[in-house]
């Protein structure tokens, strides 16, 4: 057999790199281990591993890896590697082939897809990798070389393939994960350590065995980092029947997954679980996500659980990962923050500690595994049924501006949708089915100091349930049983074991002699000690706090309200009748979506449509700042064609609420801010359909937008109306003025007419609307509004205009199909903002491109 490493060796001198000489090994079946070097030489590249046929083929990616499908990253073909290559990380010295530092990035192991000599041949290789930062699917594809280019190596594309590790990130992996996977070091300290390759990958200094590796300093703006926090006991909740009332707590998704305990420092990141034990091995697939987090130490609580094809937690799947090895699929939610680069945060208010993990996890790409719990602020008996609607495990609600407080407290209190607690298993009743090691389990509680017996648990016990219960219950056999209450006919036919094993459990309450009623078993809880499991008795809800944001104003009216500083006069007023949404309603959407709407409204001139008597009544257009307004409303002065008029605006929260409080159900925006009111910063295309057109040919034109302004260079955003048609947004940087934008609009929309002009129209014409889809380019013009996004439409149903992702458009069957009673469960169920990179995109129109 041809040796495949001779031109490596024939690269290279020995006696002066520390890289390995190496043997080219035995071939065994497809696939095996993956590695990626970053390689700091000429140029700084990532150079990508896979074992294949006793060595390793190596490709130079010049820009590295990347999660977004579509980036196409260059990767250059170059000389099979050995295979104890793949423990290098050191220094090869200058003026030797590939000079320069080398840091083991990431490793795992990879399998391929189909017949990978065959992908290999032909140009098209496809794999899976399983690596502590790059995983799923991938491709390489072969580039044809140019018409009389020659070149000594092959060019190659590494391209993520679309799953559900791919998409967008907002930081790329390699600006976010800095350090080596092997080591903890950054390419400066693994320089400055002159480190060199040893068989097992043993660290040593080049020069002396003996000598201390120097340190580097770290580069400009990235400090060195701390040793990692001491677990501390978590914070635990205590079951209520109902939650909170009033706007001091806030409320968060209750998880069904294992709690855990993130500590990371210098030595990477260690997760224990509630009781303080070890169980990173358990979570490998998370481990190497959270020792990237760029911090120099902290301390996370939070929960891993694994998500059903819902989007809903499922322990049954967890357990079924962690039993698998190495937990694939599990993800992380993190909830609070104890220590954050040396600091102890526990004394802060709640809301401080999670807008400072918000930003700690600010740059994670929404298809995680990391995930920032994100909560409602107030709304505690709608975020309740919200749960139940989408058969939640329950919420978790927490006293914002409290500290965090080791131990159960009722600072942080649990609501949930079914019964269901831990219990401890006291023994198991034969089975008499083939191949079944046992019928039911004998669940009990420690009441007072005494185990109680709690009925028994026949369901809920899969193959792989059965053969771990089964496992640990063989090791624990005893002649009698710990609970003193099993009735007489049930202990007869029963075996009994040591009370030491833990079992998730949910069921439909209890009877009345105490015992569990129609229980199903969801899991072993490994990481909850027997002694602690007690039967859970929900305490009443606490009467709410007297809430500096909402309050009753009997001075006035009895049916008068303050709610975020704004005086709200009959809050109970049906706002839209056939729903029975009250003002007091719409107020709760507007603060609930204000998050996400007011970047797109606030300090903008903004037209209103009010309607007094709500959706059903008389209702009008208003621009102009008037008496009457609260003081929420501000006015924001623009030269018209004879005279300056004082516009609306609203730079607040509160000039939402003002706006309910003035009968406005719509608001409608400029295309530029007030600041910049020259200079449009959004262009918007309006496609409005007649009856005739159904709305998946509206979706299609829409697309057709989309693709038509991407081959321009530019990215732009889709939004349901509460119409009929959609919104095609473009955002933009102020720069041209407004008759330049209108006329790119015009362009645009006269240039698809003209080119299906079966479909589309370009002018206000209905009478020549019959079967099109009008694209209404006008709203681009100085003093012309459209829609805002989340605003509510005065429109039977209570629809609201809703930003969407451009990959579930497709799947809405109307431009009306969210709603005020709708739009909080959809928010809740989201894990990420579909316009969340709506602000980062910094583009200016290509005139220049256009009339070419």
């Amino acid at each position: 057999m041809a040796d495949r490493l001779t031109t490596y060796r024939a690269k290279r001198d020995f006696g002066k790199t520390s890289e390995p000489a190496g043997e080219q090994g035995r071939a065994r079946g497809a696939g095996g281990r993956y590695l990626i070097q970053k390689h700091d030489a000429t140029r700084l590249h990532f150079d990508f591993r896979l074992e294949h046929d006793g060595v390793l083929l190596s490709w130079a990616v010049t820009r590295g890896p990347s999660f977004d499908p579509a980036d196409k990253r260059l990767a250059v073909h170059v000389e099979d590697h050995p295979l104890d290559y793949g423990d290098f990380e050191g220094t090869i010295p200058k003026g030797s082939y590939g000079g320069g530092t080398v840091m083991l990035w990431d490793e795992g192991t990879w399998e391929p897809v189909g017949d990978p000599d065959e992908g290999l041949a032909k140009g098209d290789f496809k794999f899976i990798l399983h690596g502590s930062r790059l995983k799923g699917k991938w491709v390489l594809v072969r580039m044809k070389p140019r018409r009389g280019e020659r070149s000594k190596h092959e060019n190659w594309l590494l391209i993520k393939e679309r799953d559900e590790f791919s998409g967008p990130e907002k930081k790329p992996i390699i600006e976010r994960a800095l350090t080596s996977v092997r080591s903890g070091r950054t390419m400066e300290e693994i320089a400055a350590g002159n480190v060199g390759w040893e068989k097992g990958f043993r660290f040593r200094d080049a020069e002396s065995e003996d000598k201390p590796a120097k340190r580097a300093p770290r580069p400009s703006g990235i400090k060195g980092r701390l040793a990692a926090p001491r677990f501390v006991e978590p914070q635990l909740a205590t079951l209520v029947e109902a939650p909170p009332k009033g706007d001091d707590w806030l409320h968060e998704i209750k998880f069904d997954g294992y709690r855990v305990e993130v500590a990371i420092g210098a030595g990477g990141a260690t997760l224990y679980t509630r009781t303080g034990l070890d169980w990173t091995e358990k979570f490998r697939e998370i481990v190497q996500p959270l020792a990237d987090l760029p911090c120099r130490s902290a301390l996370v609580d939070g929960e891993a659980v694994v998500l059903d094809k819902d989007g809903k937690s499922d322990f049954g799947r967890l357990q079924a990962a962690i039993a698998e090895g190495g937990g694939r699929g599990i993800a992380y939610y993190a909830f609070d923050l104890l220590f954050l680069d040396g600091e102890d945060l526990r004394k802060l208010p709640l809301s401080e500690r999670k807008a400072r993990l918000k930003k700690l996890l600010e740059d994670q790409p929404g298809t995680g595994p990391l995930f920032f719990s994100d909560h409602v602020a107030g709304h505690g008996a709608e975020t309740f049924e919200n749960a139940r609607e989408m058969k939640l495990e329950g919420i978790v609600s927490k006293r914002v501006e409290a500290p965090y407080r080791s131990g159960r407290t009722k600072g942080w209190l649990k609501s949930k949708v079914s019964a269901g607690q831990e219990f401890i298993i006291i023994g198991w009743q034969p089975s008499t089915v083939k191949g079944r090691p046992f019928s039911s389990l004998l669940v009990a509680t420690r009441d007072e100091d005494k185990l109680i017996y709690r009925g028994k648990i026949g369901t809920g016990f899969g193959e792989r349930e059965l053969t771990a219960v089964w496992s640990e219950l063989e090791k624990r056999g005893v002649k009698t049983s710990p609970a003193a209450d099993v009735p007489r006919e049930i202990a007869r036919k029963s075996k009994f074991v040591r009370p030491e094993l833990v079992a998730e459990v949910e069921f439909r309450g209890w009877t009345e002699e105490g015992y569990v009623r129609q229980g199903a078993f969801k899991g072993l809880r490994l990481d909850k000690p027997a002694k602690e499991v007690k039967r859970e008795a929900a305490d009443p809800p606490e009467p709410p706090r007297p809430s500096a944001v909402i309050s009753v104003d009997t001075s006035r009216d009895a049916g008068t309200l303050t709610i975020g500083g704004v005086r709200v006069t009959h809050p109970d007023k049906v706002i839209f009748a056939p729903q029975h949404i009250t003002k007091r309603g719409l107020i709760d959407y507007y603060r609930a979506v204000a998050p996400l709407m007011l970047p797109h409204v606030v300090n903008r001139p903004l037209s209103v449509v009010r309607c007094p008597d709500g959706a059903g009544g008389d209702c009008f257009f208003q621009k102009h700042a008037s008496a009457g307004f609260p003081a929420a409303f501000k006015s924001v002065s623009i030269k018209e064609k004879e005279a300056k008029g004082e516009y609306l605006t609203i730079v607040d929260e509160k000039g939402l609420i003002a706006a309910v409080q003035m009968g406005v159900l719509e608001l409608h925006i400029w295309g530029a801010h007030n600041a910049t009111l020259e200079k449009p910063d959004r262009v918007v295309f309006d496609f409005d359909p007649d009856e005739a057109v159904s709305f998946d040919t509206v979706k299609v034109a829409a697309n057709e937008m989309r693709d038509r302004l991407k081959s321009l260079g530019l990215v732009s955003f889709a939004m349901t109306t509460g119409g009929k048609g959609i919104h095609v947004v473009l955002p933009l940087t102020p720069h041209h003025g407004w008759d330049d934008v209108k006329a790119f609009a015009e362009a645009i929309a006269r240039t698809l007419s003209a080119e299906a002009p079966e479909l589309y129209l370009a002018e206000m014409s209905k009478a020549r609307r019959k079967g099109k889809i009008f694209v209404d380019y006008l709203r681009n013009g100085r003093g012309a509004t459209a829609i805002a996004p989340y605003s509510t439409r005065a429109r039977a149903g209570a629809p609201v205009a809703w930003p969407v992702a451009w990959k579930d458009l497709a799947k809405l069957p109307s431009a009306h199909e969210v709603t005020v009673e709708t739009a909080a469960a959809i928010l809740m169920k989201r894990k990420t903002d579909p316009w969340a990179e709506y602000f980062a995109v910094k583009q200016i129109l290509p005139l220049d491109k256009l009339k070419q």
